[in-house]
C-alpha cells in the first residue's frame, strides 16, 4: 500500500493552495457579508483545471482522476467552504454524469463549458417535501409529441439563481414511482417559463447562491433527456455517490483548517502567563480535533483512489462523507471554544467556519442517510457497488 503523494498530486495540491490563499482569501470576508458569487473567478478556476478531473481530454478534461480533484476541493475549502460548491456543481456532478450517461452530441454540447467554467452548472434534486426521500420529488416532465414540458419547483439548490445549465430530475411516470423518474439536461438560462429565486436567509456558504427554481409549462427539447426515460433515479444514485466524496473533501478542508487555527491561537494565547496550548484541557481539544482529522484524511483518500481504480466504493464513499462530516463540525466547535470569546467575533475566520460546517451534515444526503447506507451494505442487505 502506497501512503504518499506523487510528485503531481503534490503540485496539484499546491496550486489550489496558493490559489485559495492569493486569489480568495484576501476579498474573502467582504464577499462573504455582501453575498457575492465571482462569475469571473469560476472561470479562473476552469482555466486551471480545477474542473477537470476525471473528464476525457476530448470533452476539455485534464487527465486526472478523483484523487486530485479531492486534493484541490480540500485546499480550496480549507479557506472558503463557499467555494468548494462549484466542484460539484461543475464537475463531479453534471460534468462526470454526462460524461457516463450521455450521447456523444450532450458530451460536446454542454461538458467543455462546465469544465471551462464558461456556463454556471447545478443538479436540481430537492424539492420542499423531497429532500432524503429522493423518491418523494413531486416535479412531472409530460411527453408532449415534439418536446417535453416540465412542471414542478426545486428548493435549495446551489447555483440556482446565477445557473445557466445543468440537471433536472422529474417524473415522467408517477405510477412507477422511483423507476418513473427521468434526468433532463435542462438550460435554465434561457426558458421564460423557468424562473429562479435566491435563497439569502442562510446560516454560512454566503459565497455559494442558493435558490428554487421554477417551472411552469418549460417546454424542453426532446433530446434533453439523460440516458434512457425511467434512469433518472439510478443516475441520481450513481452521481449522488460521487458528490458526496466531494463533500467529504470539502469537510477535510475545514477540519484541517480548525486544526492549524487553533494549534496557532493556542500557542499566542496566554493566560494566567504561559500559552493556553500548555493546558492539558487544551491539548486534549486540539488532540482529539488532529486525531478525527487525519483518520477523515485517509478514509476520503481511500474513497477517491477506489473510484479512479474503478473498484466498489458506495460503502467507502459513505464512510468518508459522514466520519469527515462529523470531525469536520466537531473541529469547529472545539475551535469555537478555545478561541473562546474570540472565536465569537466575525474578526476571525472561525466563526465562519463554524456556520459552514453544518452544511456537510446535509448535502448530498444527511449523515442518518450515510449510516443507513452503511449499515446496508455491512450488514448484507445491499451490494458495495
Amino acid at each position: 500500500m502506497r501512503f504518499e503523494l506523487t510528485e503531481e498530486q503534490k503540485i496539484v495540491q499546491e496550486q489550489a493552495r496558493r490559489f485559495a490563499e492569493n486569489d480568495i482569501l484576501p476579498t474573502l470576508e467582504e464577499e462573504e457579508r455582501d453575498y457575492v458569487f465571482n462569475r469571473e473567478r469560476l472561470r479562473k478556476m476552469g482555466e486551471l483545471g480545477f474542473f477537470g478531473c476525471a473528464i476525457p481530454e476530448e470533452y476539455g478534461g485534464n487527465g486526472m482522476g478523483f484523487v486530485e480533484s479531492v486534493l484541490m476541493t480540500e485546499q480550496i475549502a480549507k479557506v472558503s467552504p463557499s467555494w468548494r460548491v462549484p466542484f460539484n456543481m461543475q464537475n463531479i456532478g453534471p460534468a462526470i454524469t454526462v460524461n457516463r450517461f450521455g450521447t456523444e452530441d450532450q458530451k460536446r454540447a454542454f461538458i467543455p463549458a462546465w469544465v471551462s467554467g464558461e456556463k454556471v452548472g447545478f443538479f436540481a434534486i430537492t424539492e420542499p417535501n423531497a429532500g432524503s426521500d429522493v423518491a418523494g420529488m413531486r416535479t412531472t416532465a409530460k411527453d408532449m409529441g415534439d418536446h417535453w414540458e416540465l412542471n414542478g419547483q426545486k428548493m435549495w439548490i446551489s447555483n440556482a439563481p446565477v445557473a445557466d445549465v445543468g440537471l433536472v430530475y422529474a417524473y415522467t411516470d408517477k405510477e412507477k414511482k422511483y423507476k418513473g423518474m427521468t434526468c433532463f439536461i435542462v438550460d435554465v438560462a434561457n426558458n421564460p417559463n423557468i424562473a429562479t429565486r435566491a435563497i439569502e436567509s442562510k446560516l454560512g456558504l454566503h459565497c455559494s447562491p442558493t435558490g428554487e427554481i421554477l417551472f411552469d409549462g418549460a417546454k424542453i427539447p426532446k433530446d434533453a433527456v439523460l440516458g434512457q426515460v425511467g434512469e433518472g433515479f439510478k443516475i441520481c444514485m450513481w452521481m449522488l455517490n460521487n458528490t458526496r466524496l466531494s463533500c467529504a473533501a470539502g469537510a477535510l478542508g475545514v477540519s484541517g483548517a480548525c486544526v492549524d487555527l487553533a494549534v496557532k491561537y493556542a500557542n499566542e494565547r496566554t493566560q494566567f502567563g504561559k500559552p493556553i496550548s500548555t493546558y492539558q484541557m487544551i491539548q486534549a481539544q486540539i488532540a482529539e480535533m488532529a486525531a478525527e482529522h487525519e483518520a477523515a484524511k485517509w478514509l476520503v483518500y481511500h474513497a477517491a483512489y477506489l473510484k479512479d481504480q474503478g473498484k466498489p466504493n458506495q460503502l467507502q464513499t459513505s464512510i468518508a462523507k459522514y466520519y469527515a462530516s462529523e470531525a469536520a463540525v466537531r473541529a469547529a466547535n472545539e475551535a469555537m471554544k478555545i478561541f473562546g470569546s474570540y472565536g465569537f467575533s466575525t474578526e476571525y475566520p472561525i466563526e465562519r467556519f463554524y456556520r459552514d460546517v453544518k452544511s456537510y451534515q446535509i448535502v448530498e444526503g444527511t449523515s442518518n442517510v450515510q449510516k443507513m447506507i452503511i449499515a446496508g451494505i455491512t450488514c448484507g442487505r445491499q451490494p458495495n457497488r
